[in-house]
């Protein structure tokens, strides 16, 4: 088939290089966000999905919305039979939706009608679940609501994070793309709407989300800093800076106050409404992340001190 590819960050580069080798399907063009500014300069920068697209030498569309005229006049112009979306982040009205014949078919990174929203991946780990996977949908003005084509599992690992986790998926995600193209253009492939029951939403994860609650248990408090890690970071505050977090060992032993600190030699503990966790990385302000232990060395925390 003919196809238009639509994405934007690191997750759907898999899909993408997978659909610019297959000998069944032609990538005809790729629409992303526009460049955006990066770092301290500002200056503009391609997408993930933009850039592996220049580097291939396919066109790329850039609206700033999905309705704008002139996009969808050159969306009829590449006459897709089918343009497939990966975490492409722009709203798709029924005017582009209408326009290829096989529709947009959406790569999603849960087991549909579960965490239906931007952060499924992240929803799952602070949830306990432990199996998660990826749906292949065919995408309407719903929120996730299509009918699903098909489904792939991955087990939650102990240590999981939402990077780790979003990786594996996205891997395995590309091959049921694939395959979905595969059974749309073959014409065997019909698409099962999803079940009323079991439907939860994963709204997108907010830097004030990430603030560590000390408070909940410690495996609520594990699990919270794992479906944040990498971005956008757990943190908490020490003596009213912010201390970003890494991945948290729970200890199941030596209760604490919630919050409060106790170093030891080789581990500092944190105490939580349960057990302590045993602290990872921290990275302070301005500072690269290190070993919680060297921190702990350098400030010194006092007997009972505590994050907030």
């Amino acid at each position: 088939m003919r196809v238009v590819f639509a994405g934007t960050p690191e997750p759907a580069l898999p899909s993408l290089r997978r659909l610019l080798a297959s000998e069944r399907h032609e990538v005809a063009a790729v629409v992303t966000r526009p460049d955006a500014p990066v770092g301290r300069s500002k200056r503009p920068q391609r997408s993930p999905v933009g850039a592996l697209a220049d580097e291939a030498g396919v066109p790329v569309l850039t609206p700033v919305k999905a309705s704008e005229e002139a996009f969808l006049d050159a969306l009829r112009a590449l006459a897709p039979d089918c343009c497939p979306v990966v975490a492409y982040g722009n709203l798709l009205r029924r005017e582009a939706l209408d326009i290829p014949p096989h529709g947009w078919v959406n790569l999603h990174f849960s087991l549909l009608p579960a965490w239906r929203g931007a952060a499924p991946v992240q929803a799952a780990i602070r949830a306990g679940d432990e199996v998660t996977g990826a749906s292949t949908f065919a995408l309407d003005e719903g929120m996730d609501t299509g009918p699903v084509y098909g489904t792939v599992t991955e087990e939650i690992g102990r240590h999981d994070t939402a990077g780790t986790l979003l990786e594996r998926l996205a891997e395995a995600g590309a091959a049921l793309l694939e395959r979905t193209l595969d059974g749309i253009s073959d014409g065997e492939l019909v698409p099962v709407p999803q079940p009323a029951d079991g439907v939860s939403y994963a709204p997108k994860v907010t830097v004030d989300d990430a603030r560590v609650t000390w408070t909940h248990p410690a495996p609520a408090v594990d699990r919270g800093i794992r479906a944040v890690t990498p971005a956008p970071g757990a943190w908490t505050t020490f003596r009213d800076a912010r201390l970003k977090l890494g991945p948290v060992l729970p200890t199941g032993e030596a209760r604490l106050d919630p919050g409060t600190i106790r170093v030891e030699r080789t581990r500092v503990l944190v105490g939580t409404a349960t057990a302590t966790v045993a602290l990872g990385e921290v990275q302070p302000g301005g500072k690269k992340p290190m070993p919680a232990v060297d921190w702990a060395r350098g400030v010194r925390p006092e007997p009972g001190e505590r994050f907030a």
